[in-house]
């Protein structure tokens, strides 16, 4: 069987799959459950071109690896083979742990297990099945691998992860400000001391990418509609639970009960769990709203049928701090309104925050590489003045509730 592959990628064009491993990794069911899971959440209700997925992006994210790693070797860095192939499917599977609707509903069907800390046991457990041929792979993406360049192209504030995604994810939502040059950002990469570093003539494509992520967190990542939305999911799952609690008879597949029967943490997440857990998908949850939306519980229904319909609720984004007197008056208003509880008003009115920081000084930042062969961080590298204030984290508060009714 032919095992070289080659696919067709809205962005890049032909994309070849590099080897028989990375080929059998992609057909393995674990992989083909990526085709299941949005990569942008609940952004489709915003810009309703974003329904691309998890596995887009991971193969996308393939493709730009082997660019890096041919162009690397060019300037005369050496990476082994087996090196090759295990930034290749480090890199394919660094996103594989992704539950429904990607990072919308992260800590909502587990509690506070990371999406990586799933991506590391669906790696461990392939690597079992592919007889230790993900040893290496699984070193570089725990960032073990004595060479931190292989772990920095995999995650770093400049890896194939965010060169893929940023602009993807402008492609498919029609935000042009994110649509970076990642082809000349990848030929910019060069080593020195086994570390990633970014030529000088390529300083000014690394100031365009850390302002076009700061644009898509805003416009896209961060947009209040899609912010609102995500909320609702994650209240969705808190009332499934809460009534399921109570024992009130929910009906929803099998994977997404097992989640709702046991209170699954980084303590019990076993073997079982895994294979559970990789039944689950986007399908899953919107099913189940589907379902609940004729719910007898106020709250579930009214939840569910406000996502599947999109009646969202609404949303004021502020520079300061909601204020305890107007989250109280929209509450009481509410209670009264349709004669329920503060704990089940809660569920309509409430308040969050969110913050934007384009770039990290302290963290894996980007260091440029000077022709004098001096390296300095981008902030100090750049003469943008601007991207010393991008280092900085900007929050902003907002306060959501019933259209029309409070």
């Amino acid at each position: 069987m032919n095992k070289l592959k080659i696919l067709n990628d809205p962005i890049y064009g032909f994309i070849t799959i590099p080897n028989s491993l990375i080929f059998d990794l992609i057909q393995h069911k674990y992989f083909q459950r990526l085709r299941r899971i949005t990569q942008m959440g609940m952004s489709y209700l915003v810009y309703p071109g974003a329904h691309h997925t998890r596995f887009h992006h991971a193969i996308g994210c393939v493709h730009l690896m082997q660019q890096a790693v041919n162009v690397l070797r060019f300037k005369g860095v050496t990476i082994s083979e087996e090196e090759e192939n295990g930034l290749y499917a480090a890199i394919l599977l660094h996103d594989i742990g992704h539950g429904p609707f990607s990072h919308a509903m992260e800590h909502s069907i587990v509690n506070n297990v990371s999406h990586e800390e799933i991506s590391l046991l669906f790696m461990e457990r392939l690597n079992t099945e592919f007889n230790g041929s993900l040893t290496l792979a699984i070193q570089i993406f725990k960032g073990e691998y004595p060479r931190k360049f292989l772990y920095q192209l995999i995650s770093s504030q400049l890896d194939m992860d965010r060169a893929d995604y940023l602009k993807r994810d402008s492609f498919y939502t029609g935000v042009a400000e994110g649509n970076i040059n990642s082809e000349r950002l990848i030929t910019m990469l060069n080593v020195v001391e086994d570390e990633l570093v970014i030529e000088e003539k390529g300083i000014y494509s690394v100031e365009k990418f850390i302002i076009a992520r700061r644009l898509m967190y805003w416009q896209v990542y961060l947009h209040k509609t899609g912010l609102v939305a995500e909320q609702l999911l994650i209240r969705v799952l808190k009332r499934a639970n809460e009534l399921h609690d109570l024992g009130v008879d929910l009906k929803a597949s099998k994977a997404l009960m097992y989640f709702l029967n046991n209170k699954i943490s980084t303590n019990n997440f076993d073997e079982q769990t895994l294979d559970v857990f990789a039944q689950l998908d986007d399908f899953d949850i919107i099913s189940a709203m589907k379902e609940w939306q004729s719910h007898d519980d106020f709250v579930l229904s009214e939840l569910c049928k406000m996502i599947i319909n999109r009646d969202l609720l609404k949303i004021k984004i502020r520079n300061k701090n909601i204020k305890d007197k107007s989250l109280e008056k929209r509450l009481n208003s509410l209670m009264e309104t349709y004669d329920i509880s503060k704990e089940e008003a809660h569920y309509f009115v409430f308040t969050g925050q969110i913050s934007n920081q384009a770039y990290q000084i302290k963290d894996k930042q980007i260091n440029i590489l000077h022709k004098s062969g001096k390296i300095q961080d981008i902030v100090k590298a750049s003469d943008q003045l601007n991207l010393k204030a991008l280092s900085k984290p900007v929050t902003k508060y907002y306060i959501c509730y019933p259209k029309d009714k409070v």
